[in-house]
Formats: C-alpha cells, sequence, structure tokens
C-alpha cells in the first residue's frame, strides 16, 4: 500500500515582480510537508518568507513552480477553485487576528463554516463551542475582541482556523503581537494541534522559541532555502 502523498508540496516555486528592476521575491523553492509535521520558516527581514507562505497558502500565484495540496496540483484553478481548496483544506494565522470587532467569539469561529455552507446552524454552533472549549476559552464564547486580551484574541483566531477541519494550519508571525506569556500560550496550542490531533502546521516566525519547538526549521536567506533541518524535541510542553 502506497504511503499518502505529503499535505503540502511546492516544486521550483518562484516568485518575481515585475517592473524596470525585477525583484525575485522567491527563488526556485522545493518543500515538503508530512501529515504531523509543525514547520517552522525562519530568516531575516525580507528574505521571502512571508512570500513562500503566501504561495504556500495560495494567497498568490507562482511565476514558475508548482504548489500541490495532499498531492493535488493547484496551477491550473481558477480563482474560485483556489478559494474553495483554501476554506477548505487551509487554515490561516496572522500576526494581527483580523477577528470582526462586532463579532462575538463564537460567532467569528462560525464564519468560515457559514462560508462552506456544509454544516446546519445548530451543528456549526457545536462545532464553535467546542473548538473555542479545547482552546481554553469556554467562558469567553460570547465576548467581542476588544473583551478578550491578545492572546485570547489569537486562540480565538486559531480555533476559526480550524472550522473547517483542515488539512494544513499556516500561520504567519502568530505571536508577534503578543507578550511573553500570551506567546507561550499560543505556542502550546499549535504544538498541541500537531501532537493530538495530526494536523499540519507551517509558522514564520523571528521568535526562536517557538522555532525551537517545530520539529523541523527552514531557513530562508534571498529568496531561497539555505537550511532545512530537524529539531531536537523540545523539552516540557510550553
Amino acid at each position: 500500500m502506497s504511503a499518502p502523498a505529503p499535505v503540502l508540496e511546492a516544486r521550483g516555486l518562484r516568485r518575481q515582480l515585475g517592473g524596470e528592476i525585477p525583484t525575485t521575491l522567491v527563488d526556485g523553492v522545493d518543500l515538503v510537508v508530512q501529515r504531523g509535521e509543525f514547520l517552522a520558516v525562519t530568516g531575516p527581514s525580507g528574505s521571502g518568507k512571508s512570500s513562500l507562505l503566501y504561495l504556500l497558502g495560495l494567497l498568490d500565484l507562482p511565476s514558475a513552480g508548482e504548489v500541490l495540496i495532499d498531492g493535488a496540483a493547484t496551477s491550473r484553478l481558477d480563482e474560485d477553485a483556489r478559494a474553495a481548496l483554501r476554506l477548505k483544506r487551509i487554515g490561516f494565522v496572522f500576526q494581527f487576528h483580523f477577528l470582526l470587532p462586532e463579532f462575538t467569539a463564537l460567532d467569528n469561529v462560525m464564519l468560515p463554516m457559514r462560508a462552506l455552507g456544509v454544516l446546519p446552524e445548530k451543528a456549526m454552533r457545536g462545532r464553535a463551542t467546542e473548538l473555542l472549549s479545547q482552546l481554553g476559552l469556554a467562558a469567553h464564547v460570547g465576548k467581542r475582541p476588544d473583551q478578550l486580551s491578545g492572546g485570547q484574541r489569537q486562540r480565538v483566531a486559531i480555533a476559526r482556523a480550524l472550522a473547517n477541519d483542515p488539512l494544513l494550519i499556516l500561520a504567519d508571525e502568530p505571536t508577534g503581537n503578543l507578550d511573553t506569556a500570551s506567546s507561550d500560550q499560543v505556542l502550546a496550542t499549535l504544538r498541541k494541534l500537531v501532537d493530538e490531533t495530526g494536523k499540519s502546521v507551517v509558522v514564520v516566525t523571528h521568535d526562536p522559541a517557538l522555532a525551537a519547538r517545530c520539529d523541523r526549521r527552514v531557513h530562508i536567506v534571498d529568496g531561497r532555502i539555505a537550511e532545512d533541518r530537524r529539531n531536537a524535541r523540545a523539552n516540557g510542553e510550553g
């Protein structure tokens, strides 16, 4: 029996901006992310980390190369098909939570489920409540973002990313706007997702503590992979 396809694969991925002097953001990246893998993407500012993440998440189109999600090529999909694939298969967490301020935590988590349109209202509410409870937010489901701490808001954002049970979570500097205690909470949440649910997580980060807790670290310099190595598993849960 053949092994399952990687959750995510990049083949010869390149992103170049036109203009009088073309700028290459991502330059010939080959990358494979397996099921249940926690991968950190590190590198100096301007190295192409976030540009790579946006390509991997189908938020931007490559100038050359291919992104495969669960073994399926994506380069020939039209924008509607790409959007549908993102909604079903990929969850996003950003440095700023982007929660809708007028909505409660519960309603924010339900947004991707409403967009997908598969579950009835009662089931959506039940799933959103369960996700928030799993992330330690059972007492805060009815609160708006301005009634939550920074760490709580980011955990709501993680619950929202999980709403449609995606294969893959992509996180861009998820602890970059948080204090140390809140960063530790978010880091522990992401680590737990990988260890207990088998989700694959790719996180762009400048945070050495977060990178050290991942299974693997890819270091980007000038749009290229300069190093790809596995980490020794971190001690403790964080």
